[in-house]
C-alpha cells in the first residue's frame, strides 16, 4: 500500500460512508455524537486542503479520554453492548483525524463494514436491510476510490464498480444463506437496551396492564393449522403471578421452576406456530396445556413455555394445544396449596371479612367461584382504562367503594378473595384474542391485547381458568378492546399515529396489513430460518440431510456459479470509448485476424507505415483513413464533421482488406 496522501475522491465517499453507516444508530444516541462528527469531518477536510495540521499527541490521548467519560455518562457503563457499540462508533469518527495515508484509510472502511453488521443487533427489519445494502456499496465504492489513480479518478464510477460487484456476489450469498450451517447469530445475546422495551412485566399491580393498554406495538403473530378458534379459546399465557405483597402479584421462583405439573390432554389437536417479538425476557405465549417439542424451549412447572434465552430478536416455535386439558387433577402437594393460600397479614380486611361471609354460604369451592363470577356479572361494576388511584388497601377500595377497574383489578380482587376463603389460586397475565390478518391467515396480538385473568384449584377438577372481566365486559373477550372501549374512546388515546385507530379507513388499514404480511413472511422465511427448516428444506429439496452429500451439492452450486461468473466476466468486451477511438479499436481487431493488428506502444504513423508495406494493394484506402484519424484526433476539428469524414474512409478500408494475409513482399516498398 502507498504511503502517498489519501486522493481526493476517496475521502469524499469515505465521509460518504461514515454518514450512511452512522445515520440508523444515531436515533439511539445524544445529539453531540452528530456534532462531534461533523466537527471531525470539517477538520479532515481542512487537513486535506492543507489549512490545519494534524492534532498533536496529547490532543489524541486527550480525546480517547474524554470519549470514554463520554460513554461512561451516557451509558452508566463501558461494558455491555450499548456502551461497546457507542465507543466502538466514536472511535469511527475520530480516526478520521488520525489518517494519514490510504494504509489508515482502508482501516477506517474496514472499521466502518463491521459498524455495519452492528446495526442488526438492534433490528433486523426490511426497511434496514435495504438501507445497510445501500451501506455496503458505498463502502465498497469508498475502497475502490481508495485504489483510483489521481488520472482516473472517477467517482461515479467507483460506485458502479461497487455496485456491480455486490450484485455478482448476491449468488454466492443467496447459497450460503440456504446451505450455511445455522449457527446461533451474534444479535442472540442479551441486549441491555431490551430491558426498556414495551410489553408484560413480571410482576402485576392495578393499573400496570391498563397502561400497556394504550400501546399498539406488536407483541407477536401467530398462525394455526387449520381454522382459527373463537376469541373464547385465545387466552395466550405467559406466566403466572403466585406471591402478593399487598399490592403488586410476582412469580414464586420455587413453584415456577418445579418439574411440569401432570397434565391430561384429550381432544382435538391445534397445531400453531408463534413469531414472538423481542423483550429481553425468556417467557413465551402458549395457549392453555400447549406442549412443544423445539429443543429451544423448555416446559415450566406453572404450564407455561419458556426459551432458554432471552428474546433479543424475533423468536418463532411451534406447539401444539389439546380441545381439553387438566391439569393437578389428584390435588397439590402441602407446600405448593401453603404457598397458593399465602397472603399478608394486614392488607385489605374488607375484602377478608367478604371471603368468611362467602365460605359460610357456600361450602362448595365451586358454588364460592361462580358466586364471586355472578357478583361481578351483577353488581355495578365498570370496566375502564382510566381506573381511578388505589391506596394501600387496594382490593378493598375497588371491591366496594370505585368498581371501576381493568382486568388485572378483577383478576387481583378475585384471587385474593379465594385465597382468603380457602382455595388455591393465582393470577395468569398474557394475551387475549387478536387482530386476524386476512391477508396472511394469520393473528396479529398487540400490547392492547394483554389481559389477565386468574386460575383457582378446584377439588377433583384441578386447575381452572375463570375470567372475571368477562362477566363485566364480554366485548371485551369476544369482540376485543376497542369494541369494550367505544363509548368511552378511550382506546390508544395516548397514540393518535397508531395504524390500528383507523381500522375503518379502507385503504389505510389494508396498505398496514399488507405491510405487517410482507413483514411477517420475512420473519418466517429469513429471520426464522434455523437448522430446523433448513433441514426440512434439504429433504424436500435433495431428499436428504446429509451434510457430506450436502457439501458435494454446495460444492458443485458453488463451482457453478463461479464459473457463469467467470463466463460472463471474460465475455468479448463492447468497444467503447470516443468515435476514433472506436474505429481505431474496430480496424485493429479486423487486422488482427490478419496477424497485422497495432502493436504496444505503435503509434498512428508507424502502424500506417508498416500496414502500407503488408497490403500494398490497399495503400490509398490505408492513407485516406490515417489521415481523417489523425486529424479527428490531434486536429481538435468539431466531432461532428471529423466523423463524417471518418467513417466513411473506415468502411472503405474494411471493404478493401483482403480475408487472408498477402505474402510478404521481396523487398521494401515506398
Amino acid at each position: 500500500m502507498s504511503t502517498a496522501l489519501i486522493p481526493r475522491n476517496a475521502l469524499a465517499w469515505l465521509l460518504g460512508a461514515q454518514v450512511v453507516v452512522l445515520l440508523p444508530h444515531l436515533p439511539r444516541l445524544p445529539w453531540w455524537v452528530a456534532v462531534l462528527w461533523l466537527g471531525c469531518a470539517a477538520w479532515r477536510v481542512q487537513i486535506q486542503r492543507m489549512r490545519w495540521g494534524y492534532p498533536g499527541r496529547i490532543l489524541r490521548a486527550g480525546g480517547l479520554l474524554l470519549t470514554g467519560v463520554a460513554v461512561f455518562v451516557t451509558q452508566g457503563t463501558l461494558i455491555g453492548l450499548d456502551a461497546t457499540v457507542m465507543l466502538l462508533l466514536l472511535l469511527f469518527m475520530l480516526k478520521l483525524l488520525e489518517m494519514r495515508n490510504p494504509r489508515d484509510a482502508l482501516v477506517v472502511i474496514y472499521l466502518g463494514f463491521f459498524i455495519l453488521a452492528t446495526a442488526f443487533l438492534f433490528d433486523q427489519g426490511i426497511p434496514l436491510t435495504l438501507y445497510q445494502c445501500v451501506g455496503a456499496v458505498v463502502l465498497v465504492a469508498a475502497l475502490i476510490g481508495l485504489q483510483q489513480s489521481p488520472a482516473r479518478n472517477d467517482p461515479w464510477r467507483a460506485l458502479r464498480s461497487a455496485a456491480a460487484m455486490l450484485l455478482q456476489a448476491l449468488p454466492l450469498m443467496l447459497l450460503m444463506f440456504l446451505f450455511f450451517p445455522r449457527l446461533a447469530p451474534l444479535w442472540t445475546i442479551n441486549l441491555p437496551s431490551a430491558e426498556s422495551r414495551t410489553g408484560l412485566s413480571d410482576t402485576m399491580a392495578p393499573a400496570d396492564i391498563a397502561n400497556l393498554a394504550q400501546s399498539p406495538e406488536l407483541a407477536f403473530r401467530a398462525s394455526f393449522e387449520g381454522d382459527i378458534p373463537p376469541p373464547s379459546r385465545l387466552y395466550w399465557r405467559a406466566m403466572t403471578l403466585s406471591r402478593f405483597d399487598g399490592r403488586v402479584w410476582s412469580q414464586d421462583r420455587l413453584l415456577e421452576g418445579r418439574q411440569p405439573q401432570a397434565v391430561e390432554r384429550s381432544g382435538a389437536a391445534l397445531e400453531y406456530q408463534v413469531v414472538a417479538q423481542p423483550t429481553g425476557r425468556n417467557w413465551l405465549y402458549s395457549l392453555p396445556g400447549s406442549v412443544s417439542d423445539s429443543p429451544e424451549l423448555r416446559a415450566m412447572g406453572d404450564d407455561t413455555l419458556r426459551a432458554k434465552r432471552p428474546l433479543s430478536s424475533t423468536f418463532g416455535y411451534t406447539a401444539t394445544a389439546y380441545e381439553h386439558v387438566q391439569r393437578q387433577r389428584d390435588g397439590l402437594p402441602d407446600d405448593e396449596r401453603q404457598r397458593l393460600l399465602q397472603l399478608p397479614e394486614d392488607s385489605d380486611p374488607r375484602s377478608r371479612a367478604w371471603a368468611e361471609e362467602l365460605r359460610q354460604r357456600y361450602s362448595s369451592d365451586a358454588e364460592l367461584v361462580n358466586a364471586l363470577l355472578r357478583h361481578f356479572n351483577q353488581q355495578p361494576y365498570h370496566y375502564t382504562l382510566r381506573p381511578p388511584t388505589l391506596g394501600r388497601h387496594s382490593n378493598d377500595e375497588f371491591l366496594f367503594d370505585t368498581r371501576r377497574g381493568f382486568c388485572e383489578h378483577y383478576a387481583g380482587a378475585m384471587t385474593f378473595v379465594l385465597r382468603a376463603a380457602g382455595i388455591p389460586a393465582r393470577v395468569v397475565t398474557g394475551y387475549q384474542g387478536g387482530e386476524l390478518n386476512p391477508r396472511g391467515g394469520y393473528l396479529l396480538v398487540h400490547q392492547f391485547d394483554a389481559h389477565a385473568w386468574i386460575e383457582a384449584w378446584l377439588p377433583g377438577q384441578g386447575w381452572q381458568s375463570f375470567d372475571p372481566t368477562f362477566q363485566v365486559a364480554p366485548s371485551r373477550i369476544e369482540r376485543g378492546l376497542e369494541e369494550a372501549m367505544r363509548e368511552e374512546g378511550s382506546f390508544l388515546a395516548d397514540a393518535p399515529l397508531a395504524g390500528s385507530r383507523y381500522r375503518d379507513i379502507s385503504w389505510v388499514n389494508n396498505l398496514r396489513l399488507t405491510w405487517d404480511d410482507i413483514n411477517y413472511q420475512w420473519q418466517l422465511r429469513v429471520l426464522n430460518f434455523q437448522s430446523e427448516e433448513q433441514l426440512a428444506l434439504f429433504k424436500r429439496w435433495l431428499g436428504t440431510a446429509d451434510w457430506r452429500r450436502i457439501g458435494v451439492v454446495v460444492l458443485s452450486l458453488v463451482g457453478l456459479v463461479m464459473v457463469v461468473q467467470a463466463l460472463i466476466w471474460l465475455r468479448p468486451r463492447r468497444l467503447s470509448g470516443s468515435p476514433a477511438q472506436l474505429a481505431w479499436q474496430r480496424l485493429d481487431q479486423r487486422l488482427g485476424k490478419l496477424g497485422l493488428g497495432v502493436r504496444a506502444g505503435e503509434g498512428p504513423r508507424d502502424w500506417q507505415a508498416r500496414l502500407r508495406q503488408a497490403l500494398p494493394q490497399q495503400r490509398a484506402a490505408i492513407d485516406g483513413f490515417f489521415d481523417r484519424f489523425i486529424e479527428q484526433s490531434y486536429a481538435q476539428r468539431q466531432p461532428g464533421e471529423a466523423q463524417a469524414q471518418l467513417q466513411p474512409s473506415l468502411q472503405t478500408l474494411l471493404r478493401s482488406l483482403p480475408r487472408r494475409r498477402p505474402p510478404a513482399p521481396s523487398q521494401a516498398l515506398d
